[in-house]
């Protein structure tokens, strides 16, 4: 259904079972779980879907080896199997990694561990060889009997060296184990909402639209488009916000209890070679000299630096910040100390708040990474409970949606009909899995579009079976590649536009593309897309000027990108 006409429908029936404010990954993912059970459900984020905390993380789909320590058994065993859920669900946008962890002491972090499970400690402290073979064990016999991937393996110094030249003469070993990325959570989170809506026609996603207040039996929402208010009368409303939950509750009028403590993490994103070749296609993971848990990993053609982990009260607020900057590039050195990083080399930034629970104080790693639904049931004031979805990881948003969700039901005492463990995201659904499968899908493909072979597989790696509907719609048209971004062409960044819910320039340079975030966005390139925009939405000449300065204000302030 058009945005617009989902609208109208709202203003002539307001009355809907499930109203999800917030469209990140736990709120995406508890969508898609409602529909596929039947439920009419309203999924509104104020932003574009993606494009708060879960465009921010890591990128890493991971158990979490370090939470271990703090006793976390139970969330880092349902992470590991989540994880191996995507690898078979999402298979195009969750891809195996080998992560290393360069060593430099044998004994030390012994007492850490236990006394931080004790919680008589909550500062963080070098792991050595001992503490990490530990959890590397405990990590492999969690998954021993569904293992995807193979077991740790620990090298020591002179074998690591010749594995990793680059690496700091200082270490005493080294140990790598398998974890997994994605490279594009956005496009999860837009294909995951495709596939709610295309299951169930009751079910409508709206990005652009916030929750502005609440007034006893309704919810009053804006499109933010166009300033626009509606009121709509849900049955039960699931907050998932994110780390903008507090103020969420409060606008609709659920407010009075503190449920989030933010902490902000920011990342890089460089153009450097040399270190690129020293990672050798590995994700490396070491503990900087603070005892703050980095890393280094290969992204394309790119190496993306992160994370920090600061508290924040506001995550309007999170930019990333010179000292976040500096600190970043100065822990390079303790792993690769030959492979110079400066400022010059950064094409991009990004930062973004964990939606941790809320805590008086306390190192912000100690802060548990678990996740829990907090219910403000219904009362005499308001007409319908509200659950607030609190914590997460990423790589366990599936669960923590089938949670939701199931809180859901109950409240609508309705049963769940569908479980979500083995459905296929959006370009996974039928994913070829060998190479031979691979090569006989594009031959197919190809004989049916007429395209050339390099193209299709071009589009097959950004966008795994749902190339098919690309190609299908690139090939009935008049194409040809960008001027100033030939790897993409105008048919289909106009698919793009007529069937991925896009609003704004920075939708596609950021969310539906990893243009921005490696560095490829010029001016030309705006414009040219501003000219594609205008063609295919109807914009006017005003509309077009607006959005391109937009989209450059947002790469200059959010990213540090200066066009």
């Amino acid at each position: 259904m058009a945005r617009q006409n989902t609208l109208d429908a709202l203003r002539a029936d307001p009355e809907i079972s499930v109203l999800i404010i917030g469209g990140g990954v736990n709120g995406i993912g508890t969508f898609r779980d409602l529909a596929l059970n039947g439920v009419d459900a309203l999924l509104v984020e104020r932003g574009d879907f993606g494009s708060g905390a879960s465009a921010a993380s890591s990128h890493m789909l991971h158990g979490g080896i370090r939470y271990l320590e703090n006793g976390e058994f139970r969330l880092v065993n349902e992470a590991l199997r989540e994880r191996d859920r995507m690898l078979l669900n999402a298979p195009h946008y969750a891809k195996p990694l080998r992560t290393t962890i360069p060593i430099f002491r044998w004994f030390s972090g012994l007492l850490n561990a236990p006394l931080k499970f004790l919680n008589l400690l909550d500062r963080p402290g070098e792991r050595g060889a001992l503490v990490i073979k530990i959890g590397l064990t405990f990590y492999d016999f969690l998954v021993r009997k569904e293992r995807a991937m193979p077991q740790h393996e620990f090298r020591l110094r002179e074998a690591a060296l010749r594995e990793y030249p680059g690496l700091n003469p200082a270490i005493i070993c080294a140990a790598s184990y398998y974890d997994a990325w994605m490279p594009s959570p956005e496009r999860i989170c837009l294909e995951m909402t495709l596939d709610a809506e295309a299951a169930n026609s009751r079910c409508q996603a709206l990005n652009y639209v916030s929750a502005i207040a609440g007034d006893g039996e309704g919810v009053v929402l804006r499109d933010e488009l166009c300033g626009a208010e509606y009121r709509v009368k849900p049955k039960v409303v699931i907050n998932a916000a994110g780390p903008w939950i507090d103020f969420v509750n409060e606008d609709v009028g659920a407010g009075g209890q503190r449920f989030i403590s933010g902490t902000k993490g920011s990342h890089l994103i460089l153009d450097q070679p040399e270190l690129l070749a020293a990672a050798r296609d590995s994700e490396i993971f070491f503990e900087n000299d603070d005892g703050r848990i980095v890393l280094i990993l290969p992204f394309f053609n790119r190496v993306m630096i992160g994370t920090t982990d600061i508290r924040i009260d506001n995550p309007d607020e999170a930019r990333i910040t010179d000292a976040e900057i500096d600190y970043l590039l100065a822990m390079v050195s303790k792993v690769f100390p030959r492979v110079r990083v400066d400022q010059s080399q950064i094409v991009f930034s990004f930062s973004g708040v964990r939606p941790l629970p809320y805590s008086e104080g306390g190192a912000t790693g100690q802060i548990s990474r678990d996740h829990s639904i907090r219910t403000l049931p219904a009362s005499g004031k308001r007409a319908y409970p509200v659950h607030s979805l609190i914590g997460g990881k990423w790589t366990a948003f599936r669960a923590f949606s089938e949670q939701a969700a199931d809180q859901a039901l109950d409240d609508l005492d309705q049963p769940r009909t569908v479980s979500t463990e083995n459905i296929s995201i959006g370009g996974g659904r039928a994913y070829p899995r060998t190479d031979a499968e691979r090569d006989a899908w594009l031959g197919d493909l190809r004989r049916r579009t007429k395209l050339p072979l390099p193209r299709l597989r071009q589009l097959f790696e950004r966008y795994g079976t749902r190339a098919e509907d690309i190609a299908a719609f690139i090939a009935v048209g008049n194409d040809h590649a960008l001027k100033h971004h030939p790897s993409y062409s105008r048919r289909e960044i106009e698919f793009m536009l007529q069937f991925e819910k896009i609003e704004h320039l920075d939708d596609l340079l950021l969310r539906r593309t990893l243009i921005a975030m490696l560095g490829e966005t010029t001016r030309d390139l705006i414009s040219e897309l501003a000219h594609i925009y205008a063609e295919s939405l109807g914009w006017n000449d005003e509309r077009k000027v607006n959005e391109v300065e937009r989209v450059i204000d947002i790469l200059r302030d959010k990213h540090r990108v200066a066009l």
